[in-house]
């Protein structure tokens, strides 16, 4: 009898092993507008604190090598939902309320994969893949959305741009709700219905993507972080958007959904420099927003799942925010969309095997569809290309942008990012092979996804959708 109890035993807890490995798991990705690599605790900031973050590394994996898929809004966040280079699908810049395109319904998004697994899907703060209701998110494989339609500064108060934008629409689902809405209320707000759609679906599996507006500027905080900070309202900002994560991680634990929930958090590109004490930073790296350089593309992202991903691992791979959609399908048996996509699959990274190496090389585009550089191990071959740069002008204040030179053109050259993550020495000539093995890749890119700058049209673009 006794052997038989033990037998019995050993069966049941076998069984629910097989049932706690094949429970399909939760995924939360959270996606910061505007926050530069060196805005956290862990990559140097020190006028504020960030323990939720800091927290959420000594518990989960750190990417040092991580990438937005382009260094702008829109665009980063169209390869982020379909694990694409933005401009294979035709995203390029930031739409705003002029725009009459949006994403294709064609591209199968994140939510949309999972919703065939019978998810529940929810998106909570700033969509910007299209403000017109054929473009919204329920129309792309999300069953709820409260935000915003485009960046929070399109609106009446832009600083430099007064009265072009008309009043900002927080939309719930498809209706707009309010116009110019408090700010201020923003993180909380995202933050809350974000609990709130957690505690709902407790006991069946959930996609959340809770995507912050800040610290995109204007910048807002409320009361409870109004003045916290040593960094003033940037520093506030952060603290609250820490406080946000911290919301996040009590309410899994306090569901005990610890050890079936992927946390995912990163930023959408680098800081808006010459936005000055408005704006973050990129951590040392060259310049920032809407440049190919590291300051406008690696972005911080940190990433933890009880049991699944050890904690307190820095990894060191190089990775992508592309990447997020296919790992997802990965871990949760979702199938990969029928159409090409340009991510791969991290879950070994994640899981702490580095002696993987998924991504062999990253490809920065920008603009409508320039190649402007190549990244394989840590080498860096950036093109000739017309670009900006923040460097030379004074920065603006409280708001108000300083200036930029939107013209000007960056000779190329051949970067070290292990000696010389800047880019500051270039040793183009000194490694010819190296040089080669980048061109091939090149060349590849070009016929594949073209190149405006070489003016080679490319073979596998696809198109936005165009309101007729």
């Amino acid at each position: 009898m006794r052997i038989k109890l033990i037998l019995s035993g050993l069966l049941l807890f076998a069984g629910m092993s097989i049932i706690a490995q094949t429970k399909k798991p939760n995924i939360i990705l959270i996606y910061i507008d505007d926050m530069g690599y060196g805005d956290i605790g862990i990559t140097g900031a020190n006028a504020y604190q960030t323990p939720n973050f800091n927290q959420l590394q000594k518990e989960g994996i750190f990417f040092t090598q991580f990438y937005s898929p382009q260094a702008v809004c829109t665009a980063s966040r169209a390869g982020l939902l379909t694990g694409t280079y933005p401009n294979r699908i035709g995203f390029a810049g930031a739409l705003d309320h002029m725009a009459k395109t949006g994403l294709n319904p064609d591209e199968e998004t994140i939510p949309e994969l999972l919703k065939a697994r019978a998810y529940a899907t929810a998106v909570y703060g700033k969509w910007h893949l299209g403000h017109l209701p054929e473009f919204l998110p329920r129309q792309h494989g999300f069953d709820e959305f409260f935000g915003i339609p485009y960046s929070n500064d399109m609106w009446p108060n832009h600083p430099t741009g007064k009265n072009y934008y008309p009043p900002l629409p927080l939309i719930e689902n498809e209706a707009t709700i309010q116009t110019n809405p408090d700010q201020s209320q923003f993180t909380t707000q995202f933050t809350e219905k974000s609990l709130n759609f957690i505690e709902k679906n407790r006991n069946n599996p959930f996609f959340l993507y809770l995507a912050h507006p800040m610290p995109h500027v204007p910048l807002f905080v409320s009361d409870k972080f109004k003045g916290k900070s040593k960094q003033g309202l940037y520093g506030d900002v952060i603290m609250e958007l820490d406080w946000s994560i911290g919301q996040i991680r009590k309410k899994i634990k306090e569901l005990k959904l610890e050890e079936n929930t992927l946390l995912i958090v990163t930023s959408d590109n680098g800081p808006w420099l010459n936005y000055g004490n408005h704006a973050g930073s990129s951590g040392g790296f060259r310049e920032g927003k809407g440049t190919s350089f590291e300051g406008g593309q690696r972005v911080p992202c940190l990433m933890s799942w009880k049991g699944v991903i050890p904690e307190g691992i820095i990894c060191n791979n190089l990775a992508s925010s592309i990447d997020i959609l296919p790992t997802i399908s990965a871990i949760t048996g979702a199938a990969l969309p029928k159409k090409k996509i340009d991510g791969v699959n991290i879950f070994e990274l994640m899981k702490g095997d580095f002696s993987q190496n998924p991504r062999d090389h990253f490809l920065y585009y920008y603009r409508k569809n320039s190649l402007e550089a190549i990244r394989k191990g840590n080498w860096k071959l950036i093109f000739p290309h017309p670009t900006r740069t923040y460097e030379g002008f004074v920065p603006g204040k409280d708001g108000l942008p300083g200036q930029v030179n939107e013209n000007y053109f960056f000779e190329g050259g051949l970067f070290d990012l292990r000696r010389d993550p800047g880019e500051r020495y270039n040793i183009r000539g000194e490694h010819p092979e190296i040089e080669a093995e980048l061109l091939k890749i090149a060349a590849a890119a070009r016929e594949d996804l073209g190149d405006d700058l070489t003016k080679s049209p490319g073979k596998n673009r696809r198109s936005l959708s165009i309101k007729p």
